[in-house]
Order: structure tokens, then sequence, then C-alpha cells
């Protein structure tokens, strides 16, 4: 599996700008202060950890993909960073952070309920996980259903987005992980048609 994910990471660009960068960078820097110990998990080539460790975060950056962190290393060279192994929990202690981003991560996680577990493990009593996740809108979807193709580009299995979320089911699966405070806005696009689910839980 991790050379199916270097090998997505080894066919982009170097230093791409992440999509919707601002307005996800304000998301997260809204719940971090300086001295915060954040995980950024799925942290990718290092974009959202060079700017929390600008914040004056203490950043670990994590990912299943060497060439990610390989990346990372140059992009991020503040933050600690650790390559995970697909499927076996998290290399870190209970209460080990007090922030954990999950930027547009856990659409590509094949079991979300045992992330989300370890997520809670090692995140302080009263931390802070910040989500944001591609929104699968009910209107946007029965067209692309209608017209075909636009529904099984968004569903073709060589894709590497493994789950699909609504703003009812990413709710519910934080809910569900025992995060008892949960705030979700649906953002971008049109009415109706939003594109992203951002959320922020305790």
């Amino acid at each position: 599996m991790e050379d199916w994910r270097d090998a997505i990471w080894a066919a982009m660009p170097e230093r791409v700008r992440p999509e919707d960068f601002e307005r996800r960078l304000t998301l997260l820097l809204d719940h971090v202060s300086a001295g915060d110990r954040v995980l950024d998990l799925g942290c990718g080539d290092g974009a959202f950890a060079a700017q929390l460790a600008g914040a004056g975060a203490l950043v670990t950056g994590a990912d299943v993909s060497g060439e990610a962190l390989r990346r990372s290393a140059v992009r991020a060279p503040a933050a600690h960073l650790v390559q995970l192994q697909e499927g076996a929990g998290l290399p870190f202690g209970e209460d080990a952070f007090d922030v954990v981003w999950l930027g547009e991560t856990v659409e590509h996680v094949a079991d979300v309920t045992g992330l989300l577990a370890e997520v809670r493990r090692v995140l302080r009593w009263g931390g802070w996980l910040v989500v944001t996740t591609p929104n699968q809108p009910r209107l946007l979807v029965a067209l692309e259903a209608l017209r075909g193709a636009p529904l099984e580009r968004r569903l073709d299995p060589r894709a590497d987005h493994l789950r699909f979320f609504t703003a009812r089911t990413l709710r519910a699966m934080l809910s569900g992980a025992g995060f008892a405070e949960v705030e979700l806005r649906v953002v971008g696009g049109v009415p109706l048609a939003r594109a992203s689910l951002h959320a922020s839980a305790r």
C-alpha cells in the first residue's frame, strides 16, 4: 500500500499549493496557539506543517508516504516527521497533542473509525481535532448520476479517495468517536452544492 501512496506523490509536481489553502489554513490556525503540540496527520508535502511551525506550534508531521515525507522535510524543516504504517495504530502516547489536523485526509483512509479512535487517544482532553474533506452534496451527486460519466469519475475505483462524506455522515463519525462538541460548516461552491466540509471537534 505504501508503494501505491508513494506513486501518487511521485506523479505530483513539487510545491503545489493545496486546494483552497487560505480558507483551510484560517480554520486550522483559529484552533492553534503558539506552543501547542500539533499533529499534522497525513501531512503530505508539509505545506500546512510549515505554516504551523511559523505560527509557533510544535509540529509533528505524519504520513504513510515516504515520498511525501521527503518533500515535507524540505518544506517544513522545523517539523518532526514520522512515517506511519498503513492500518497500524499511531506511534504516539496518550494525550501527546493539543491539536490534531486532518486536512483532506479522512477520505483516503480505509478504517476511518479506527483512525478516529487513535486520534481520540493521542489528543489531550479538551484538545481540538480539525478536519477538512470533500463534501458529497445530494443535489450534485444526483445530477452527476443522471449524466453518468461525472459520477463514474467521482467513484472511479482506481482513484485514491476511499471514503465519501456528507455533513451528516461526518458529524456522525466524529460524534461516534467520542467528540461531544462538533462544529461543522459546508463551504465553497454554490448553495446546495458546497464543495467542502470544515469541522472542528473536541
